[in-house]
């Protein structure tokens, strides 16, 4: 491919980062930074294990000033070099460190910034129409008590925020932030096209113009938010492939741009500082249900699980970072197994990912023997990424987030094994005895109740983060064989 300028330099390193061998994990974070921009190629190793292990032991030595699974700081900053444990990072060209280091320092700055901050929660509250209720599911409670699960459901409402999904909160701060710095111009990439329309909504309100790159297979399956993309203003570029291809051409675009663009993550994916960033815009949500839960149940009384579908993680970190301190609150991810793990053809990055490099980050992604990406697979298009924010591979290491796995069938259609006597589905259930839809993502945690329900102690008190509306799933939903 031919170009000129910064994004040769990318371009002629095929993006690539050699693989992650055990004892380098944590010698490379302090190490030279290496002068590439992993966009395309992942590399990762077979004994990602041991490098846990080397990187658990540093971490509780307090060598990188993160703490161990007793002591997680609620906020779990990332260290001085954007890590988390061997997590995150900037793996980028040098032409890059300063800016994204500019980024950083006026980011900071901003969330300590008063003025910043009472302007954003007002546009949370008027504009985004926060906060989200946390929503007795009476019905779906009753449903699990019938066979022997006494438990309590609750829902965060994120399907009830304007533009369908918990991505507005991100975005309206991202916004925000943007235009302070003086930019007019944000670029984005959407998956499912909830990012790009929450991106396209903050952009208008701020009056930033945007471009949205999104993949051809998700416009073919997402119309519905692509419409919504381009009645809100914003330019929308197709890029052969699914999110990840889209992704990687945002970052090309911010690249080619930096003096005049802002790159508007929607993910915890990226070099630091964009998934911290995301990670705090998002962690109103946890904010929320930890005031609301204490405000219905009493001083002091919290959830006993939250519950939470991970595709890149925004959603999950959003509803986990306010109780990792909490150890009596149980954190459980669902990732999407889509036909089956054994199949390869899914999104489950935990549970079947290894140690690499991905669009400028270190983090758990799905490749194969030579550290290629892996096509990843989910009938909620919003899970389909290879990789996963820096924090939740942390947060996996130290044991403090369970993380589970629920395909395709057990989140729409009658799943082949069920502890319920084949009940309907996640989303078919919510809709018949809540009359909510659930976005096909959120349907992924829902659909884990099946399984955790009759687990738990009478009396339980499970949160699960609903965290987008399923109007823009119902075709495919419909469509979707028995």
């Amino acid at each position: 491919m031919e170009a000129t300028g910064i994004i040769s330099n990318v371009s002629r390193n095929i993006l690539s980062y050699p693989a992650v061998e055990p004892a380098e994990c944590d010698q490379r974070r302090l190490g030279p930074r290496p002068s590439i921009f992993s966009l395309e190629r992942g590399g990762g190793s077979k004994r990602g294990a041991a490098c846990l292990v080397h990187a658990s032991n540093r971490i509780a030595g307090g060598a990188v000033g993160m703490q161990t699974m007793g002591e997680v700081n609620p906020r779990i900053p990332a260290d001085s070099r954007g890590r988390f444990g061997c997590y995150g990072g900037r793996f980028v060209p040098e032409t890059l460190i300063t800016p994204l280091r500019k980024l950083e320092d006026a980011f900071s700055k901003l969330i300590e910034d008063s003025s910043f901050q009472i302007e954003l929660q007002v546009l949370l509250r008027d504009y985004a129409g926060r906060e989200s209720p946390l929503y007795y599911a009476e019905k779906l409670s009753n449903y699990y008590k019938e066979v022997g699960a006494g438990v309590e459901i609750y829902l965060k409402r994120e399907d009830l925020i304007h533009t369908g999904s918990h991505k507005i909160n991100n975005a309206i701060g991202q916004a925000l932030a943007a235009k302070k710095l003086g930019y007019e111009h944000a670029v984005a990439a959407t998956g499912a096209g909830q990012h790009g329309v929450a991106a396209a909504a903050a952009c208008a309100r701020m009056g930033l113009s945007c471009t949205v790159f999104m993949g051809t297979r998700d416009m073919e399956r997402q119309p519905h938010n692509l419409l919504q993309m381009r009645a809100l203003g914003a330019e929308v570029r197709s890029v052969e492939g699914n999110f990840k291809d889209a992704a990687s051409q945002a970052i090309r675009e911010w690249v080619s741009n930096l003096d005049t663009s802002f790159h508007l993550s929607g993910s915890l994916v990226g070099p630091h500082p964009c998934p911290s960033m995301v990670g705090e815009f998002q962690s109103v949500i946890g904010k929320e249900v930890r005031r609301q839960a204490t405000e219905r149940w009493g001083a002091g009384k919290l959830p006993d699980v939250v519950l939470a579908c991970v595709g890149s993680g925004s959603n999950a970190m959003g509803i986990f970072s306010e109780f990792l301190g909490d150890q009596k609150v149980r954190l459980i991810g669902v990732e999407a197994a889509g036909l089956g793990l054994g199949s390869g053809r899914h999104s489950a990055t935990l549970a079947k990912g290894e140690v690499g490099v991905f669009h400028g980050s270190m983090s758990y992604l799905l490749q194969d023997d030579y550290g290629q990406m892996t096509d990843p697979h989910s009938i909620g298009v919003g899970l389909e990424y290879p990789g996963v924010g820096p924090q939740l591979s942390f947060l996996k290491d130290i044991g403090r987030v369970e993380y589970y796995t629920v395909t395709d069938a057990e989140a729409v259609n009658v799943p082949d094994k069920c502890s319920l006597a084949c009940a309907p589905a996640a989303f078919k259930r919510l809709c018949a005895l809540e009359g909510i839809i659930p976005a096909l993502e959120a349907s992924h945690a829902l659909a884990f109740l099946d399984e955790l329900c009759p687990q738990l102690p009478h009396g339980s008190r499970v949160v699960v983060n609903v965290s987008g509306r399923g109007d823009k799933d119902a075709e495919m939903v419909l469509g979707h064989k028995q």
